[in-house]
């Protein structure tokens, strides 16, 4: 089967202004799309915290910054929508729980963390379930809407999952040990960022994910939905995170490094990315 040309993305989030370390990730994956296509797309899930002026200045700021794309929102392309709330996530929910792979969960986030035997380290999205709702996996094939519970994929424990990446080589990890049953549907009836990603990525053709590493246990929950879904898996490429004068990874709480303040500083894009080279 012959490759396909080279797809990438960006998928930054109206949640808040992009800052420095958005920018030179986005920057790699618009480097590493040369020559092919490069993607952007609003992932606007999680409404109560996207407005409208932050969709608005993601294309202006990306822009200001240097940067261009084939598809998305404001240019149109054969895959549309590119926002992520005009998309029909249903189909890919259905399929999993058709394959027996997902159940309905009544635990908060509190009694995940209450059951868990030792301190939850915050270093990644979801802490280690405990399996406490996995009794219920028998009886979803006949529930027809995912709205009211949460829904989480049944991890094959024990199993090692693995992947090169593109700048970090081979990367390992164990369902069961370094992650658990992960959330693929909300209760407010949105699906998840793990399902969500992975059905947008497949969609779209996109051939390689480049994203901070702070995502990379995210790949290996969305390597079991691609499997679950037969879909094709695309390739990874995790950027290293850019972090401030303290050592701490930038976020959106950093308003003096957005895009939207360094360029109201009068500031140029080559003097932003020298900035980084310098180390911020």
């Amino acid at each position: 089967m012959p490759e396909p040309s080279y797809r990438g993305r960006i998928a930054p989030s109206p949640t808040g202004y992009l800052h420095l370390g958005h920018a030179m990730t986005f920057r790699t994956a618009w480097e590493r799309a040369s020559g092919g296509v490069l993607v952007l797309r609003i992932e606007d899930l999680d409404a109560p915290r996207c407005r409208p002026e932050f969709r608005a200045a993601i294309c202006e700021d990306l822009r200001w910054f240097g940067l261009a794309w084939q598809e998305g929102p404001d240019v149109g392309g054969p895959f549309a929508p590119y926002v992520q709330s005009g998309r029909d996530y249903l189909p890919a929910w259905r399929a999993l729980r058709d394959a027996g792979l997902i159940y309905p969960c009544t635990c908060s986030r509190r009694d995940v963390l209450s059951a868990l035997s030792a301190p939850h380290a915050e270093t990644d999205d979801e802490p280690l379930y405990p399996g406490t709702c996995r009794h219920r996996l028998a009886g979803a094939r006949g529930v027809e809407s995912p709205a009211g519970v949460n829904w989480r994929f049944r991890v094959p424990d024990g199993e090692e999952i693995f992947f090169r990446d593109g700048r970090m080589g081979e990367r390992r990890a164990i369902a069961g040990k370094d992650f658990g049953d992960f959330m693929v549907w909300r209760k407010d009836n949105i699906p998840s960022y793990q399902l969500a990603v992975a059905a947008d990525d497949a969609a779209m053709e996109i051939t390689e994910v480049v994203r901070g590493e702070d995502l990379l246990q995210s790949t290996f929950r969305q390597m079991l939905i691609y499997r679950a879904l037969g879909l094709r898996e695309p390739g990874w490429y995790h950027c290293a995170l850019v972090r401030d004068a303290e050592g701490r990874r930038l976020a959106k709480r950093h308003a003096a490094l957005s895009l939207r303040e360094l360029r109201a500083a009068g500031e140029e894009p080559g003097s932003v990315q020298l900035r980084f080279a310098r180390g911020l």
